[in-house]
């Protein structure tokens, strides 16, 4: 039964689940999207959501807190300068999980996990702007 179980184990001990989570999570952070087993997406999950709400603080302890996950330093600054002010204005949601089918070797459910990202809008009205200034000028 599966009653009371708040974390899924994963197979690992504590130390080893922590420190795979935070592995995952940079490698998020550092990649936008990442390719796992199911279960470990859905583990990552919560990790993530957890980040990015204690980083909109923008507090001191709240940057030593992501600190104890997010161990090097340039994933750290990458993650506050990049991805926190693109999560400002949504309250929840940052991950989605898709689900790709099995793997060929185990037959294990595979996952992946992306940052709810969006592409910026600035990019489209640029182009637009080129073609409409490309024509005036051909004229």
């Amino acid at each position: 039964m599966g009653h009371r179980d708040k974390v899924k184990k994963l197979g690992r001990t504590k130390p080893h689940r922590e420190s795979m989570l935070a592995n995952m999570a940079m490698s998020l952070i550092q990649h936008r999207m990442i390719k796992t087993t199911e279960a470990k997406a859905k583990a990552l999950r919560p990790v993530i959501d957890r980040l990015i709400t204690t980083a909109k603080k923008g507090t001191l302890a709240s940057k030593r807190q992501v600190a104890e996950t997010l161990h090097v330093k340039e994933i750290f600054k990458k993650f506050y300068d990049e991805i926190v002010p693109q999560f400002a204005d949504r309250d929840s949601g940052y991950t989605r999980i898709m689900k790709l089918g099995v793997r060929r070797g185990d037959g294990a459910p595979i996952s992946v996990v992306e940052l709810m990202i969006e592409k910026p809008k600035v990019e489209k009205d640029a182009k637009k702007k080129d073609k409409k200034t490309a024509k005036a000028a051909a004229k």
